[in-house]
């Protein structure tokens, strides 16, 4: 006998709703959002229990605390829902999907021996997203009052007095306040960088991929925080998916009618582009290490590969996409053999 559970999480009070193998509807109630409070719900269950619920604030949470209680526990990313809504509705909407096995947009929640590494890394993910937005904030107050600002000259801290100085005497108190919250703000972001390695390099792992190219502590940090077993993917392929790497094809109205009365297919332009369903962090670290590669090492073995797909004929843009998918298959092969980068193993083909 199983049971489909779907909860509807909210800041105060859950829905759950449970539904059965041939979805009939068999109850719906409000709980407290309390891990206690769930368990004993799940207790009062019979049968074997699958739930699922929502990507959110506190599903990292709940799914730590409530997957010993079922046979299978799935959350979902979820687009916003069309129609009408409601909490009991989006659970049994969920225990739905549940039991059809619609899980296409399942959301990896095991966090291994990197709980402590991903928290740290969302911490100084959004520190530096607070730092850029103190930086827009002083070059936007310049702006304003018609003082030209180019450059990182005006963020260094003995330079602050003269760039106030441009100011009218109107807008020279909001400078240095702007100013005194951006000198704090990178005493909290150096911190939160130096917590970050160093709890990446409690883990060998981390020192073993900071040997490829492109690739620093940060990066490295980000990247085993959120991908935390390479295990996950079977192929390059599929990772190269997951890091908005993949590439789309797209075509229409593909066949064509013979003379003879054969349908051939037609030789259409295929539109190409990289897959939308993807995790930004991840792109953002390969091109990011693609962009340090192709005009910081350019005499590395990815660097000379680069090259030759330059001298080729081949568009920066995409050879810079290339780059970053042989970075990111590099990446899984190192972290699956657990081993160092070795340039032997990638060295470039000399162009034809």
């Amino acid at each position: 006998m199983e049971r489909f559970i779907g909860l509807d999480v909210h800041a105060a009070s859950t829905t759950c709703a449970v539904i059965d193998a041939k979805g009939k509807h068999l109850r719906s109630a409000v709980v407290e959002t309390n891990g206690q409070a769930l368990i004993e719900f799940l207790k009062l269950q019979p049968g074997t229990l699958r739930l699922c619920m929502e990507e959110g604030t506190q599903s990292l949470w709940l799914a730590e605390i409530l997957k010993p209680h079922v046979a299978q526990l799935v959350v979902l990313h979820l687009s916003e829902s069309q129609g009408p809504k409601s909490d009991e509705r989006d659970a049994f909407a969920l225990a739905e999907r549940m039991r059809m096995g619609k899980l296409e947009n399942a959301v990896y929640k095991e966090t291994g021996a990197f709980g402590t590494l991903r928290q740290l890394a969302k911490t100084h993910a959004m520190i530096v997203q607070d730092t850029v937005r103190i930086q827009n904030r002083i070059k936007a107050l310049f702006r304003s009052r018609g003082v030209s600002v180019s450059g990182k000259s005006i963020y260094a801290s003995d330079e602050h007095d003269a760039w106030v100085e441009k100011l009218p005497v109107s807008a020279q108190g909001a400078a240095r306040l702007l100013f005194a919250e951006y000198d704090a703000q990178c005493g909290v972001r150096a911190e939160a960088e130096k917590s970050l390695v160093a709890e990446s390099h409690r883990h060998p792992i981390t020192r073993k991929l900071e040997t490829c190219p492109g690739l620093g502590p940060i990066r490295v940090a980000q990247l085993v925080s959120i991908v935390v077993t390479p295990d996950r993917f079977r192929t390059r392929a599929q990772f190269w998916s997951y890091c908005g790497l993949g590439i789309v094809m797209r075509s229409s109205s593909d066949w064509v009618k013979e003379p003879a009365g054969d349908w051939q297919r037609k030789k259409v332009m295929q539109t190409r582009g990289l897959n939308y369903n993807h995790n930004h962090t991840l792109k953002s670290v390969f091109k990011g290490a693609a962009t340090t590669v192709a005009t910081q090492l350019p005499t590395s073995a990815l660097g000379v590969a680069y090259k030759h797909q330059l001298d080729s004929g081949t568009k920066p843009n995409l050879a810079k996409v290339t780059l970053a998918r042989k970075i990111a298959s590099t990446v899984l092969s190192m972290w699956k053999h657990k081993e160092a980068y070795d340039a032997a193993k990638h060295a470039a083909k000399p162009p034809s």
